[in-house]
Protein backbone atom coordinates (compact mmCIF):
# COMPACT_ATOMS: atom_id res chain seq x y z
CA UNK A 1 0.00 0.00 0.00
CA UNK A 2 1.48 3.41 -0.95
CA UNK A 3 2.10 6.00 1.76
CA UNK A 4 0.65 9.49 1.90
CA UNK A 5 2.60 12.55 3.02
CA UNK A 6 1.46 14.55 6.05
CA UNK A 7 2.82 18.07 6.49
CA UNK A 8 2.58 20.20 9.61
CA UNK A 9 3.86 23.62 10.62
CA UNK A 10 5.53 24.05 14.01
CA UNK A 11 7.95 26.54 15.48
CA UNK A 12 11.64 25.72 15.11
CA UNK A 13 11.91 25.52 18.91
CA UNK A 14 9.10 22.95 19.22
CA UNK A 15 10.60 20.86 16.43
CA UNK A 16 14.04 20.91 18.03
CA UNK A 17 12.73 20.03 21.51
CA UNK A 18 10.50 17.24 20.19
CA UNK A 19 13.32 15.78 18.08
CA UNK A 20 15.53 15.66 21.19
CA UNK A 21 12.82 13.77 23.10
CA UNK A 22 12.26 11.32 20.25
CA UNK A 23 15.99 10.78 19.75
CA UNK A 24 16.40 9.99 23.45
CA UNK A 25 13.96 7.08 23.05
CA UNK A 26 15.38 5.94 19.72
CA UNK A 27 12.74 7.35 17.39
CA UNK A 28 12.89 9.60 14.37
CA UNK A 29 10.26 12.37 14.25
CA UNK A 30 8.45 10.64 11.39
CA UNK A 31 8.30 7.40 13.41
CA UNK A 32 6.95 9.23 16.46
CA UNK A 33 4.23 10.89 14.37
CA UNK A 34 3.34 7.57 12.74
CA UNK A 35 3.15 5.99 16.22
CA UNK A 36 0.91 8.84 17.45
CA UNK A 37 -1.46 8.39 14.49
CA UNK A 38 -1.63 4.61 14.95
CA UNK A 39 -2.27 4.90 18.69
CA UNK A 40 -5.02 7.48 18.01
CA UNK A 41 -6.72 4.96 15.74
CA UNK A 42 -6.17 2.10 18.19
CA UNK A 43 -7.66 4.01 21.13
CA UNK A 44 -10.38 5.79 19.16
CA UNK A 45 -9.16 9.20 20.30
CA UNK A 46 -6.08 10.93 21.58
CA UNK A 47 -3.69 8.38 23.10
CA UNK A 48 -3.08 10.67 26.10
CA UNK A 49 -4.89 13.14 28.34
CA UNK A 50 -4.09 16.71 27.19
CA UNK A 51 -2.79 18.92 30.00
CA UNK A 52 -1.90 22.56 30.38
CA UNK A 53 1.77 23.52 30.37
CA UNK A 54 3.07 23.42 33.92
CA UNK A 55 5.02 26.30 35.47
CA UNK A 56 8.78 25.84 35.80
CA UNK A 57 10.49 25.26 39.15
CA UNK A 58 11.27 28.95 39.73
CA UNK A 59 7.64 29.94 39.19
CA UNK A 60 6.34 27.08 41.37
CA UNK A 61 8.67 28.17 44.19
CA UNK A 62 7.49 31.79 43.88
CA UNK A 63 3.86 30.63 44.00
CA UNK A 64 4.57 28.59 47.15
CA UNK A 65 6.28 31.58 48.75
CA UNK A 66 3.25 33.78 48.04
CA UNK A 67 0.87 31.13 49.34
CA UNK A 68 2.80 31.14 52.64
CA UNK A 69 2.45 34.93 52.90
CA UNK A 70 5.93 35.76 51.64
CA UNK A 71 7.05 37.77 48.66
CA UNK A 72 5.96 41.23 47.65
CA UNK A 73 2.41 42.20 46.73
CA UNK A 74 1.35 45.28 44.80
CA UNK A 75 -1.97 47.05 44.43
CA UNK A 76 -1.40 47.78 40.76
CA UNK A 77 1.16 47.51 37.98
CA UNK A 78 2.39 51.08 38.51
CA UNK A 79 3.53 50.18 42.04
CA UNK A 80 5.16 47.01 40.72
CA UNK A 81 7.09 48.93 38.05
CA UNK A 82 8.17 51.56 40.58
CA UNK A 83 9.61 48.81 42.78
CA UNK A 84 11.79 47.70 39.87
CA UNK A 85 13.20 51.21 39.51
CA UNK A 86 14.29 51.13 43.17
CA UNK A 87 16.45 48.04 42.62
Amino acid sequence: MPNNTVQIRVTPELKQEAEAVFKSIGLKTSEAIRLFLQQSVNSGGLPFQPTAKQPNATTRNAMKELAKGGGERFKNTDDLFKSWDKK
